[in-house]
């Protein structure tokens, strides 16, 4: 690692750097040096002095700075005199720049300051383009301004040659003045620097930016930058909307401004291209009540301090979002902050020590706590305390503050003097000739013999005062701070006669109050009130002798007022001696003054106890960051790449806040999304060709249908990723346990297993949780369906019929044996392709139709065409296990090769040909499978179709819990011994049918309920716990003209679906007449339906109304269910876009029903007259 230096600056202007190889302090050479802030850079470190100069220091290098200076001189040829300096009228100048355009004689060349000087004098270039010329550095061309070239030619009129000089820069490793530009409009005086943009995204290495803001409260860009011109050549005005107080420019292309109200400006659109940027974006401080006061920036990242010194951290800032999107809280009070490389932050503490951010890493750019700088000072071999033992001793002779009011810029600053207080009231203290007393003195004079041994500092070193003008840092801090009264400092007795070095007499000079002292207002109260309880053993208003080398406020080191570290190279991993996180405050703890000084007064034993009792935890971020492809759904829909950023954030009371950022870049234009992990309402995987994909669903937009949709680029990157993000959502929302016993289940038609947890409000009969805000987590596994109850059962049966049993744990937290209880779990699934022909005269059925026919290799619908070879598994989790074959038990028959014929392309089709039928076609399968790990256990050896568990209230008692399913082939089976300990029961039970089964479910009070795969309806008598398979089958007539497909049974009620996605509801259910006595139609886009325990129901609808390119399958609620209101009045939709399955028959919650309002608007028409053959069952004995 290089070596670089930390910058920082004293309360008196003093300049001081610290290596990171070294272990002191060094102040700058120039003594008579003094600066009000510094900014540094890579190689360079910037300053304003309290002369309002601009001072720059360049790190020394091996390779000096030169700088080449060149001019040209130009000739045409006459008649007479040939080649010669006497131009034409319209010709360029005789000595011109290589346009020609603008004049440059040999004397006009100037060096810009005192830190250049020439290296030689003026030669000419004795080459043509690159090559020596035998022709003097001559080029020749016909006229001005045409190509030049080294051979003379006969038409040759003009010439010219190049003259070049050099010049140095001498002033490296020192402080050398920006000299003023003659500019247009002058510059105003400075109050703020910084300096960044040296690596600018767009391009690394890129060429220093420096900015500057004048006491007007305007922003100054220097022009002109360049590794050979370290110092820039000219100003430019960036305009405001509003007066700048302070700026930062971060390393890459952030740039944020505060102004004087204490909100803050971002500059847009900074590029290689508009070092400048394009527009200014406020942005609100951090509290509303309380003004920023100094902002710092980084890479990717914003610090800010407010006026009560409390520090914020700025989320979510990148290139490609340079505002950012919310603050954070961090520990600790600090006076100002500076963001340095690798985004390492330094500050100035409020007890004017200076601290290290620890911690600071990419991941975690906000760190994890604060760290004294503790470099050794002066000729103590001791390291420099972080400010505890540094304070003003509160007394000052009227010498030091006559010079002092001589400096201010007017008496208003200085604030009113105390009527109540007259010099003569005040001790008298003998002073030397130097007019300026040292302050802080703690320690007990010094011996004759050790003030001898101390060299005396020259006059010219002496410092000066500091000098309070309106723009200084220190003015700017404590103009709007709340001053608290402190007791005035006990007055000084007169030292005794032999602790008093013999010195040089001098006048006798009253004193007055610390309170009174012109630049007290940097002083810290709370370190006054630590110094005014000290034990009376220590020494705390005692002068020390003026004969040491130490100048004022240096005794115990310097009182800081600012620190810069953008040119100090730290990171996490440096092994720096002077940044040692040891001693209590390597925690973030509010460094107060009071907390500083009690830490120094303690003893060792004290200090060890003290230590051990838990301190104060600082807010903290981290961050995930990885490249991904996100699906940008407008036209031009395609993939984009994109990098995404996960930032999590950890409050004090151990609440954690995450936003997921997604940065792309559209047309050359730096863009970015963000979504609230708070709000994100699921995590889906997605079917998606060749693609790790998965959607981002939020409260709007899952009304809107429009998820953020992501891809990563291996399966491995897509299941951290979403682990990560659903670690996140489940911390945000307090969720840290398995599935409870009253979760909604639900499967997507990609086989992933989601999981809700409700909430009393969820079956509310007014002002229930809408279904759009709804959190769906996701179980490992993969199912078509699952089927669940209140007393913990749950059932899922994969898409190859295998049963499987759900052996999570219900607890408060995931035991260790839950955990190791999952299993490789795998599903078998076949993928269908439709190859279609029509018959033509001549060849008979060949794959040639007509234009306006489907593809002749189709899916089912014929909109899209699949082919063999560019057909794939749904997903990249899968792999085909078999190869393409015809399918020949397709819906309506097929002849023997497989084909089913119609009369034309889309009709319904059968599987005999006839006279009139000239299309035909027939499906192709091809098996996947895919292997996954979750908490289910095998239910062998009957593969299942359907299964239904009985739904029941939590505090429900059974010995055994009925469970009904189906096989694949439609056999009707029950299963014996499940219950809540053993969940798999024990063996099934055939319950006889004549004919197969396609869909069934048991309700409350054991109501069995069943539908053929011929569209019949039958329900099972007789079904109770002590005869749980029942004795008979009772025929159910149909709806008029439907075949349903399948049902739901709840507590008190029937919901079935037909063929034609129509939901009906059976009415006059009653414990004595279980089967009902008709249907009532009740909506229709309903795919699958579910009841539960309370009669709730849900739905998997088909569409969503008014977005008609929405993928098939949307959870929908059905809202108004009550005991008044069996049917229910309005659906509530929620998400969608690819779901299968649905199951609230474990939510037993009710919420407390108040009384019913009463139906608005006119009385329902009466119900329409149902036909005989609906109003009784018939009795099918088996």
């Amino acid at each position: 690692m290089p070596i670089t230096l930390l910058w920082a600056v004293d309360v008196y202007g003093r300049v001081y750097s610290v290596s990171t190889a070294g272990q002191r302090w060094v102040r700058a050479d120039d003594l008579l040096l003094e600066l009000k802030r510094v900014s540094a850079g890579k190689d360079r470190c910037w300053g304003i002095g309290c002369d309002h100069h601009v001072y720059l220091n360049v790190t020394p290098s091996e390779t000096p700075i030169r700088y080449r200076e060149e001019t040209y001189e130009n000739q045409r040829w006459n008649p007479v005199d040939g080649f010669t300096d006497v131009l034409l009228p319209t010709d360029r100048w005789p000595w011109s720049d290589v346009t020609g355009m603008n004049p440059q004689p040999l004397q006009s060349f100037q060096l810009p300051s005192r830190s250049w000087e020439w290296e030689g004098d003026w030669y000419m270039d004795q080459s043509c383009g690159g090559e020596p010329s035998q022709t003097g550095g001559w080029e020749y061309a016909v006229d001005f301004p045409a190509n030049f070239s080294p051979e003379k030619k006969w038409n040759s009129c003009v010439r010219r040659r190049r003259w070049i000089r050099y010049r140095r820069y001498t002033a490296q490793g020192s402080w050398a003045k920006i000299p003023l530009d003659h500019a247009k409009k002058p510059l105003l005086p400075l109050c703020d620097i910084s300096c960044g943009g040296w690596e600018m995204s767009d391009q690394s290495g890129r060429y220093p930016c420096f900015w500057g803001v004048s006491q007007q409260g305007q922003v100054w860009f220097r022009e002109g930058i360049h590794p050979r011109v370290p110092e820039g050549t000219s100003w430019e005005e960036v305009e405001v909307p509003k007066e700048v107080a302070q700026l930062s420019a971060g390393p890459g292309d952030l740039l944020w401004a505060l102004l004087w109200d204490g909100n803050l400006l971002v500059r847009t659109g900074l590029s290689l291209d508009s070092p400048t940027g394009t527009s200014w974006v406020e942005v609100e401080s951090p509290g509303k009540e309380m003004e920023a006061l100094h902002v710092a920036v980084g890479v990717s990242v914003v610090w800010v301090v407010t006026k009560d010194y409390k520090v914020w951290f700025r989320r979510g800032v990148n290139s490609h979002n340079p505002c950012g999107s919310g603050w954070i809280s961090i520990g600790g009070e600090m006076m100002m902050v500076d963001v340095g490389l690798n985004d390492q932050v330094w500050a100035v503490g409020e007890d004017r020590g200076l601290y290290f951010r620890m911690g600071v890493t990419p991941s975690e750019p906000s760190g994890n706590g604060w760290i004294p700088v503790a470099a050794q000072w002066g000729r103590n071999k001791e390291a420099l305390p972080p400010r505890d033992e540094c304070e003003f001793s509160g007394q000052l002779t009227e010498a030091s503050q006559a010079s002092v009011l001589s400096c201010t810029d007017s008496d208003s600053e200085l604030g009113p003097a105390d009527p109540q207080r007259s010099p003569t009231d005040t001790p008298v203290l003998e002073a030397a000739a130097p007019s300026v007393v040292p302050l802080g003195a703690a320690s007990p004079p010094a011996s004759p013999q050790e003030a001898e041994d101390a060299p005396s500092a020259p006059q010219q070193d002496a410092p000066k005062p500091l000098i309070r003008t309106s723009d200084s840092f220190i003015n700017s801090l404590v103009s709007d701070r709340d001053r608290t009264s402190t007791q005035p400092a006990a007055p000084i007795p007169e030292m005794p006669q032999e602790e008093v070095v013999d010195l040089t007499p001098a006048p006798v000079l009253p004193t007055r109050q610390a309170a009174d002292v012109p630049w007290m207002n940097v002083d810290l109260e709370g370190a006054e009130a630590a110094r005014s309880g000290r034990a009376p053993g220590r020494s705390s208003g005692a002068l020390g002798t003026l004969e040491n080398s130490q100048g004022v406020g240096e005794e115990d080191g310097p009182v800081w007022a600012w620190i810069s570290g953008g040119g100090c190279d730290v990171d996490v991993a440096s092994q720096i001696s002077w940044l040692s996180p040891t001693g209590p405050l390597t925690s973030s703890v509010s460094l107060t003054p009071v907390q500083s000084a009690a830490w120094s007064e303690q003893e060792q034993e004290h200090r060890e106890e003290i230590a051990k009792k838990p301190l104060e935890r600082s807010n903290s971020v981290w961050v995930r960051k990885g490249p991904l492809r996100w699906w940008r759904d407008w036209k031009p829909q395609r993939w984009v790449d994109a990098a995404v950023a996960l930032e999590q954030s950890t409050r004090c009371d151990g609440r954690k806040d995450s936003i997921l950022f997604v940065y792309y870049t559209q047309y050359d234009e730096k863009k970015h999304l963000h979504v609230l992990i708070s709000e994100v309402t699921a995590l889906v995987p997605l079917l998606w060709d060749s693609c790790y994909a998965f959607a981002v669903y939020t409260a709007d937009r899952t009304r809107q249908r429009w998820p953020l949709v992501l891809a990563a680029p291996a399966e491995k990157d897509l299941h951290d990723w979403l682990l990560l993000l659903s670690d996140c959502c489940c911390e945000c929302r307090g969720i840290a346990a398995a599935p409870s016993r009253r979760a909604l289940w639900a499967t997507t038609s990609k086989g992933d297993v989601m999981v809700h947890e409700p909430s009393f409000l969820l079956e509310a009969p007014a002002h229930a949780t809408p279904c759009d805000h709804m959190f769906w987590r996701q179980v490992p596994g993969h199912l078509r369906c699952v089927e669940s109850n209140s007393l913990g059962l749950v059932w899922g049966v994969g898409w190859d019929g295998t049963a499987w049993v759900y052996s999570g744990n219900y607890g408060p937290l995931p035991s260790q044996e839950d955990a190791a209880q999952t299993q490789q779990q795998t599903d078998v699934r076949s993928v269908q392709l439709y190859e279609n022909q029509r018959w033509n005269p001549m060849t008979g059925y060949t794959d040639k139709g007509l234009p306006t026919d489907r593809p002749m290799w189709s899916d089912e619908s014929g909109l899209k065409e699949c082919t063999k070879g560019n057909t794939h598994p749904p997903s990249p989790q899968w792999s085909w296990v078999s190869d393409w074959v015809v399918d020949a038990g397709i819906p309506g028959g097929a002849d023997n090769e497989g084909w089913q014929y119609a009369a034309d392309f889309p009709t319904t089709f059968h599987g005999h040909k006839t006279l009139k039928d000239f299309v035909r076609r027939r499906r192709w399968t091809r098996k996947c499978k895919i292997s996954v790990r979750g908490p289910w256990r095998p239910v062998p050896p009957i593969r299942l179709s359907d299964i239904s568990l009985m739904p029941c209230l939590a505090q429900s008692k059974m010995e055994q819990v009925p469970v009904w399913a189906l096989s694949d082939k439609g056999d009707v089976l029950c299963r014996l011994g499940v219950t809540p300990q053993s969940p798999a029961g024990g063996s099934w039970l055939h319950v006889g049918t004549d004919q197969p089964f396609k869909s069934i479910s048991i309700g409350g009070a054991n109501q069995v309920w069943a539908i053929a795969r011929d569209g019949a309806v039958f329900y099972r008598g007789s079904v109770s716990p002590q005869n749980p398979a029942g004795e008979c089958w009772y025929h159910i007539p149909s709806p008029p003209r439907q075949t349903l497909r399948q049902l739901s049974v709840g507590r008190t009620s029937v919901f079935a679906v037909d063929d034609n996605s129509n939901l009906w509801y059976r009415q006059g259910l009653t414990p004595s007449y279980p089967q009902g006595s008709a249907w009532e139609l009740i909506s229709n886009n309903v795919t699958r339906v579910s009841a539960g325990p309370l009669d709730q129901v849900w739905i998997i609808a088909d569409k969503v109304p008014g977005f008609p390119s929405e993928s098939p399958g949307a959870v929908c609620h059905r809202l108004g269910v009550g005991p008044m209101q069996p049917k229910g009045q309005s659906w509530d939709y929620g998400i969608g876009g690819g779901w299968e399955h649905v199951s609230v028959r474990g939510n037993s919650l009710e919420a407390a029903r108040g009384p019913h309002p009463p139906l608005a608007g006119p009385p329902r028409s009466p119900a329409p007259q149902r036909p005989p053959a609906q109003l009784n069952g018939s009795a099918v004995c088996v």
